[in-house]
């Protein structure tokens, strides 16, 4: 195991619904976590990780999971299992060059974003760390999975550029499985960072929301009225029913989705295990 991961790994685990979650801090992230796959986990992801199962059997090979929602910072103490704090995306991706500003090993490609959006992120930030930090960016279409050679496209960039770090933003889920599945064929990427709205924020093509409305759980209702018609759907349609499965979690009667796949697979698993190889 990399000693990176391993001190990850040492971290207290919190669950909530099927997912369980890092108890660490932004400063313990920043420090220690050097190579390997992180998932920030929002209300958003944790909904779409009770209904795909693809996205679902990723979560043991995130090297750290770390809540990025006050929501859930809420929903932890109300199991009694309190977190740490919350540690965001947006707030991790700052911290991160900041910290690693003079440390010429680490640089970084964006893949990700409206057209244009990327480039403007790598400008803000190289200006604020006074190198070139972002190295390279690619904005994928839409529909660029079902086009093997705007693939093949992105993972020459990618490579083509040396970067150490991917900072991925195709949405939750998306973009998990992107990394995952093309992991293998980036042999120069180091830490992979899946964070979503990142580079918008970096960008400044989206605002980030005062602190007292973050702090007090409402950055959903912000974005809401800010981008009514991007978000309405993910906001007012998909992310309610939380409050049920949080609540069927406090009464003891909440029911992973994927259980019973998962036990066939374990079970699978210990099978072949215990008979050895034929």
């Amino acid at each position: 195991m990399r000693p990176e991961s391993a001190k990850i790994s040492a971290y207290r685990k919190v669950r909530l619904l099927n997912v369980d979650v890092d108890d660490i801090t932004l400063d313990e992230l920043v420090e220690n976590f050097r190579q390997g796959v992180m998932l920030t986990l929002h209300v958003d992801m944790i909904m779409k990780l009770q209904k795909d199962a693809e996205f679902f059997r990723l979560l043991p090979s995130f090297d750290v999971v770390t809540c990025d929602s006050q929501i859930l910072i809420v929903a932890a103490k109300l199991l009694r299992t309190p977190l740490k704090g919350r540690v965001s995306g947006s707030d991790y991706f700052p911290r991160f060059y900041t910290r690693y500003k003079n440390d010429p090993s680490v640089t970084v490609f964006i893949c990700g974003g409206a057209p244009g959006v990327a480039a403007i992120a790598q400008r803000n930030v190289n200006a604020k760390v006074g190198r070139q930090m972002i190295v390279g960016t690619n904005a994928p279409s839409r529909d660029f999975e079902s086009r093997p050679d705007e693939i093949e496209q992105v993972i020459a960039d990618i490579n083509a550029s040396g970067a150490t770090v991917l900072l991925v933003g195709l949405g939750g889920g998306r973009q998990e499985k992107f990394i995952f599945r093309y992991r293998d064929r980036l042999p120069g990427i180091k830490l992979y960072l899946p964070l979503g709205g990142t580079i918008d924020y970096e960008a400044e093509s989206l605002k980030r929301p005062p602190a007292w409305i973050t702090n007090f759980g409402l950055e959903w209702l912000y974005r809401l009225v800010r981008e009514p018609r991007q978000r309405w759907y993910r906001y007012v349609v998909h992310q309610p029913p939380f409050l049920y499965y949080i609540a069927r979690q406090l009464l003891g009667i909440y029911r992973n989705p994927f259980a019973a796949a998962e036990s066939r697979s374990k079970s699978s698993a210990d099978e072949t295990e215990i008979q050895g190889p034929r």
